[in-house]
């Protein structure tokens, strides 16, 4: 499904978690989708299932995982509430915007490539 780089300073847990993020909002992972076992996870990643089962704990928190006692864990929906969520990472892009002007990036060209990321957005 996804490789972990072992020489990258973001613990793994934190990959795991980031790769299912992306492969969720990318659509590549469809709502409802049964997740590979912690345990099979952890096997294919040669990690350890406590490394895996924090990812998984972390993602169900977050509402991009969901489990049914006895057969695993799936794909959540999207959330119909996200209200604050959305604030938040309106925030966090705030704050990056800031950060890249402040490297000499222009405000038009930040904005063309929000806008050529409008195809792409379209897939999800």
């Amino acid at each position: 499904m996804f490789k972990i780089d072992l020489k990258n300073r973001t613990p793994i847990y934190e990959q795991v978690v980031e790769n299912f993020k992306k492969l969720i909002i990318t659509g590549v992972l469809q709502q409802d989708s049964r997740v590979p076992s912690v345990r099979d996870m952890a096997r294919d990643l040669s990690v350890n299932p406590n490394t895996v089962q924090k990812a998984y704990r972390e993602l169900e928190t977050s509402g991009y995982f969901y489990t049914v006692l006895g057969q695993g864990s799936f794909i959540s929906a999207p959330p119909d509430t996200a209200g604050a969520e959305i604030t938040a990472l309106y925030e966090q892009l705030k704050n990056v915007v800031r950060e890249m002007v402040f490297r000499g990036e222009t405000i038009e060209k930040i904005g063309e490539f929000i806008k050529s990321m409008e195809g792409e957005m379209k897939n999800v």
